[in-house]
């Protein structure tokens, strides 16, 4: 079992309701999306067995993986979460909804950038739903989403940069509809990865 590895590392959560803890993240290479804001370089990587991966996350002594990406689950399948379930990982994904998560992963980040009305037939419920947001977005139709303990606004930066009107926007769009709340990064605020 191989993955493409973009890059492993060990940090806080800089977003969503688990802001602020630590994680070790796998962050896979490939998306099928090419969304005009993404702050990632998922193209590169280099193959890695789930036994160097495995080996290389055992020196951070942290117990909770988030597989991101790009898009993970255009490589993670029930087998390698499996394999690191029994070695004692909790695991978390981000997705942007495009495919079914693979079964086995203990908490789901949904962050969806289109069609939306069909992420509900191939993810039917999620921890939390993250929508990135610039001003003048409209707010998604909770009826076409997966039920979702949370419901997230994130307003788009600049890379690192805070745009006051994507954060203003969110802040109205919450105000008016209480089912959402704020997500911002905060990992980008205060200069971590």
């Amino acid at each position: 079992m191989k993955l493409k590895v973009n890059e492993i590392f060990y940090s806080l959560q800089g977003e969503g309701a688990r802001t602020g803890e630590p994680f070790v993240f796998i962050r896979l290479s490939g998306c099928n999306l090419n969304c005009s804001f993404c702050d990632t370089d998922y193209s590169s990587g280099s193959f890695m067995s789930v036994e160097e991966i495995l080996d290389k996350i055992n020196s951070y002594g942290c117990n909770r993986i988030l597989w991101t990406g790009g898009e993970p689950t255009l490589q993670l399948t029930d087998e390698i979460v499996s394999f690191f379930k029994e070695k004692g990982y909790w695991q978390a994904i981000e997705t942007n909804g495009t495919h079914s998560v693979p079964s086995g992963i203990d908490y789901i980040t949904c962050s969806p950038k289109e069609d939306f009305g069909t992420i509900r037939e191939r993810i039917p419920e999620v921890n939390e739903l993250r929508f990135p947001m610039q001003a003048g977005d409209p707010l998604p139709d909770i009826s076409l989403l997966p039920k979702a303990e949370k419901y997230l606004l994130s307003p788009v930066f600049n890379g690192n940069i805070l745009v006051p009107e994507n954060v203003f926007h969110c802040i109205e769009l919450i105000k008016t509809h209480p089912t959402w709340g704020l997500s911002l990064q905060i990992h980008k605020l205060i200069g971590i990865r």
